[in-house]
């Protein structure tokens, strides 16, 4: 008898990417098989997303792309969209049913019919990438007025520490040469008195890992103890990701962000001149409401300043049970596209100026992919896009070598015959 079939598509962070390989492993653990998103199959998921206005349209139309591929298959909508915004996006979307962020994680019983034992043997994640990207902790508790997190996902929880590194333990036995600490507020990991930095530096110390990145990391008191460990590490990758959302004071009060412009400027200098060369990214919300010509020219300016080589922005949307969703003031979305299109123009620039930086420097790539038996494609620890030649190249290898040039944002290195 054929094993029933389950697709998945996964929408937004690297938190929710972690959740699918947890998801994933509990369906082949229950007896399915795990085909291609828009194959057809018996059950489809799809890990949705509601933090801005179009990453539930995307949501939305994954779902009812899911429901096109298989007319008879049980359609699910999960995550945070089903917290939060389901009765809707189900009459929308044609899902055959929601689950909400604790039914995700028991949906063959759900869909059985069954009850999940009361003990349960604990199941790895099953990851289809080269990088996994591990869950370490959960919720938020910031309040940002214009962000939903807070009520998708709760108040703040970490997993034991103890627990995560026999995960990345087992992660690294099996292959794994990089992982991607996640978290919805990385930064308020806590367990048994230990922090983020203490976490990092338990994984430092986990054999056969020999890459470690950070998602996206929130402006705390702990910050310079963090980008201290990383200039001294051999493992955590020069990257971090520090999302600014606006560079005017009045917006990022208004916005209830712990930090003022001058305090985001002076965390990115100090971690620049402590680790050098180093890649940076943001996120940035053009347009929210009361945000003025000035204030939009002062974030710009901001941007300009920093040496970022990745830049997220988003036009600001209206959210569910957000402070902000009541305020007014709106700006005009035509105002929206322009600004939106300066700052991209802007983070464009900016990262091609970051990779011709990267000719001067010894840079390592995680080939993730062959294109040919002699042609690799991967990222560098500073993740930038990277294309890497030579020989005996395999999946997973990371190669060392400096830039023999770039092609835009994209670096091309020669990996050494030895």
């Amino acid at each position: 008898m054929a094993k029933p079939r389950v697709a998945f598509k996964t929408v937004g962070c690297r938190l929710n990417k972690a959740e699918t390989a947890q998801m994933t492993a509990q369906f082949e653990h229950a007896g399915y098989s795990v085909v291609p998103f828009g194959s057809d199959c018996d059950v489809a998921v799809v890990h949705g997303c509601t933090v801005t206005n179009e990453a539930e349209r995307k949501t939305a139309k994954y779902t009812r792309s899911a429901r096109k591929c298989s007319p008879d298959a049980t359609v699910i909508l999960a995550g945070c969209p089903a917290q939060v915004r389901g009765d809707d996006l189900l009459r929308s979307s044609g899902a055959s049913m929601l689950a909400d962020q604790h039914e995700k994680f028991r949906l063959p019983q759900l869909i059985a019919g069954t009850e999940a034992a009361s003990t349960q043997d604990v199941i790895p994640p099953l990851f289809d990438t080269t990088r996994a990207p591990v869950k370490v902790q959960d919720g938020c508790d910031f309040r940002c007025s214009y962000c939903v997190v807070p009520a998708t996902r709760g108040t703040p929880v970490s997993r034991p520490l103890p627990e995560v590194i026999a995960e990345l333990s087992s992660l690294a036995d099996t292959g794994y040469r990089e992982v991607v600490l996640s978290g919805a507020n990385l930064a308020c990991y806590t367990h048994d008195g230990n922090g983020l930095l203490e976490l990092l530096r338990a994984v430092d110390r986990v054999d056969g890992l020999q890459r470690i990145r950070l998602s996206s990391l929130e402006i705390t008191a702990q910050h310079r103890d963090i980008v201290d460990f990383m200039a001294q590490s051999d493992k955590v990758c020069r990257f971090l990701h520090v999302p600014m959302q606006s560079g005017d004071d009045r917006i990022l009060a208004a916005m209830g962000r712990r930090y003022d412009s001058a305090k985001y400027r002076e965390t990115i200098e100090y971690a620049v001149e402590k680790i050098g060369m180093l890649g940076l990214g943001t996120d940035i919300i053009v347009g929210y409401p009361g945000e003025d010509d000035q204030a939009f020219s002062n974030t710009r300016q901001l941007v300009e300043d920093l040496p970022f080589s990745n830049l997220h922005v988003f036009p600001y949307s209206p959210r569910p049970h957000t402070r902000a969703a009541d305020l007014t003031d709106e700006v005009p979305m035509s105002v929206k596209r322009e600004r939106s299109r300066v700052l991209h123009e802007l983070g464009h620039q900016k990262r091609l100026a970051f990779a011709q930086r990267l000719r001067e420097i010894e840079v390592a790539v995680l080939i993730e992919k062959l294109e040919s038996p002699t042609t690799g494609t991967g990222w560098t620890g500073e993740y930038m896009p990277a294309v890497v030649t030579g020989s005996h190249l395999e999946p997973n290898q990371i190669v060392t070598a400096t830039p023999s040039r770039v092609d835009g944002e994209t670096l091309h290195l020669e990996a050494s015959s030895a």
